[in-house]
């Protein structure tokens, strides 16, 4: 009786296991390469200033809007979500412009990260059904194998 755990002699041959042994190293390759760009640079010694609505009190003056290209690349409040909101300090009385997330981008992200799942299920549903019918048809050899043998 043959043991039904077995590794198919495909994944063994040499092409699958180098394309595997690629696919995994440029995985890695992504993952570690991340990693090691994100590490944080030392700047220049400059003295970093906590902007007011992060010790005091604020209130809104403008509702969060989208930065432009300009503004994008000028003011770091831009840079963290590409949106942007007015804020007045109570107790010092600045204006000052604090990174906000809007309902429209938060919108959009979800409706993204549905259809990329739809897409993955539609993935995974096509390769359960295609394993299906090749696992039926080695099951239906081997009967047949069994049965001319007799």
């Amino acid at each position: 009786m043959e043991s039904d755990c077995r590794i198919p002699v495909a994944c063994c041959r040499p092409r699958v296991l180098v394309l595997h042994a690629l696919f995994w190293g440029l995985v890695s390759l992504r993952v570690f390469g991340a990693a090691l760009l994100s590490e944080e640079k030392t700047p220049a010694v400059r003295p970093v200033v906590a902007p007011c609505w992060l010790q005091e009190e604020f209130v809104v003056t403008a509702v969060c809007s989208q930065c432009n290209a300009f503004q994008t690349k000028s003011w770091s409040a831009c840079g963290q979500t590409g949106y942007v909101e007015r804020v007045n300090c109570t107790k010092s009385n600045r204006d000052e412009y604090k990174s906000c997330r809007s309902a429209v981008m938060e919108e959009h992200l979800f409706w993204k990260f549905e259809a990329a799942m739809l897409a993955l299920m539609v993935v995974f549903a096509v390769l359960v059904v295609v394993r299906q019918r090749w696992l039926d048809r080695l099951a239906s050899e081997k009967v047949r194998r069994q049965i001319e043998s007799i």
